[in-house]
């Protein structure tokens, strides 16, 4: 099974970060076979261009807005809506002056070119500060980002069990 990782955010945009420092802890760790991380940042065209090598299953790490606590994670499953044939050519024009800044868009293109995986989760933190200039997390971000992590690996194990396949480290 084949799962991209996906840290977006920008790193000088306090809490926004999020997801990339997630990246970033992820990509020291032992991860199974056919799992890739990926810093995003803020391009979601990054993100289609990943999802180009074809995944089963992509997971989004992102601060997202829920009116919960700082600090407070989600797991959630998106539901990306795109009329059946969707022109991927003219959806590209469309989309192309906003960058594709939103996950969610991007996703609605790779679905336009076919390219979407099955399984789309984000985990997702609600933010402190996302509008000041600086390169640090808010304290509860930062303790969130480690429970994030043990957060995906568990993600992680239970899409390869539901896939039939035995965890293997590599």
């Amino acid at each position: 099974m084949k799962i991209l990782i996906a840290g977006v955010g920008n790193l000088l945009r306090g809490d926004d970060g999020f997801g990339v420092r997630v990246a970033q802890r992820l990509e020291k760790s032992l991860l199974p076979e056919g799992v890739r991380v990926v810093e995003i940042g803020i391009s979601g065209m990054s993100l289609v261009q990943e999802l180009m090598d074809r995944y089963d299953a992509c997971v989004i790490v992102d601060a997202v807005k829920r009116q919960g606590l700082p600090g407070t994670l989600y797991t959630l499953q998106p539901t990306i809506d795109f009329p059946e044939g969707e022109d991927a050519e003219a959806l590209h024009r469309e989309l192309v002056d906003m960058h594709y800044a939103e996950p969610s868009q991007a996703l609605r293109l790779a679905g336009a070119l076919g390219i979407r995986p099955k399984a789309v989760y984000i985990v997702g933190c609600q933010p402190e500060e996302v509008d000041e200039l600086t390169e640090n997390l808010s304290p509860p971000v930062e303790r969130a980002v480690e429970k994030a992590v043990q957060m995906i690996a568990e993600l992680i194990s239970r899409l390869r069990t539901e896939s039939g396949e035995r965890l293997q480290a590599h």
